[in-house]
């Protein structure tokens, strides 16, 4: 089959288009043909080696997959050939503690999929076959920081759905059209990351009840003080490589949460596919051929791409 191996990280010229070995699925898994794959900043990450730990040699990366089984092991119970079926971002047990208890994303026995096992930039990837941090209310103001991305536009739309007031912000003013069709009440371009003084204005200096950080350390300072009483700040990612300081008196007197996300277990999949198959929340992707991964991840170091870009075989 044909995929798209890692070879030397790096930079983008480390991804190869080549020939490779079909998987073959064990007792517990299934052999998936797989329809799509997205490219999100982890990819960019490991790529670029700044992921290291845990991640395989000879890496097909890719953890957002979506296909058709092809074939199950003996074992399988739950899924037949033709069925179609996404990914979370952890090949789980489903046995273990974490897994009984809805946390399949982070299983004791698991392997990160496109990190620790090969993953969705192939024809065929095999998987193990087996909330919302945020509580955003109606009537919530929230911020949703790197928002022109393939996380930040589609939290842009669940938030709405979900009857918040959004603030998306964006460096990029080429993304601000797309925001607002996402969904956004509010588009703040924002280059230098320093939005926190017109998310106060917007709100008569209440500040914001939830924000969604996808950026991290690079958006810290602002995401902070853009919060408002008893306000929740969500990581779910981190683009830079600094740290982050905080003055706990602040955090304190605010009455605020800090909190981190890595990823969604099989529920959260499962809303998300419901929001998108009722219009709650309105897909935003972007197409290319699998042979075409390392121009897309240049794409992506050049904050090129509005939305997902997905790699299609």
């Amino acid at each position: 089959m044909k995929a798209v191996v890692l070879e030397q990280p790096g930079s983008p010229g480390g991804l190869r288009f080549q020939e490779v070995e079909t998987p073959r699925p064990g007792p517990r898994e299934a052999l998936v043909k797989v329809a799509a794959a997205g490219v999100c900043y982890h990819d960019v990450a490991v790529m670029r080696g700044r992921l290291r730990r845990g991640v395989k040699e000879r890496l097909i990366l890719g953890h957002e997959i979506a296909g058709v089984v092809e074939k199950v092991g003996a074992e399988v119970r739950d899924f037949i050939p033709g069925e179609r079926v996404a990914s979370i971002l952890t090949n789980c047990c489903g046995i273990c503690e974490r897994c009984v208890a809805g946390r399949e994303h982070r299983c004791l026995q698991g392997d990160g999929i496109g990190h620790g096992v090969d993953g969705g930039y192939a024809e065929r990837v095999v998987a193990r076959a087996v909330r919302d941090l945020a509580q955003p209310q109606p009537g919530d103001t929230a911020v949703v920081t790197g928002a022109g991305g393939g996380v930040g536009i589609h939290g842009v739309g669940i938030l709405k759905a979900r009857g918040a007031r959004v603030f998306a912000v964006t460096t990029s003013p080429a993304k601000e059209a797309a925001l607002l069709e996402a969904g956004a009440d509010h588009v703040i371009v924002s280059p230098d990351l320093d939005f926190h003084w017109e998310v106060l204005a917007l709100t008569e200096d209440a500040g914001a009840d939830v924000v969604l950080d996808s950026l991290g350390s690079r958006a810290f300072d602002a995401a902070f003080q853009s919060l408002g009483q008893y306000g929740r700040l969500v990581f779910i990612g981190e683009m830079g490589d600094g740290q982050v300081s905080l003055n706990p008196a602040e955090l304190l007197f605010k009455d605020a949460r800090l909190m981190g996300m890595t990823g969604a277990n099989k529920a959260d999949l499962i809303e998300a596919l419901t929001m998108i198959d009722t219009g709650a929340v309105r897909p935003v992707v972007t197409a290319f051929p699998l042979a075409d991964a390392a121009h897309v991840h240049q794409l992506l170091l050049d904050r090129a791409v509005t939305g997902r870009a997905v790699l299609v075989p």
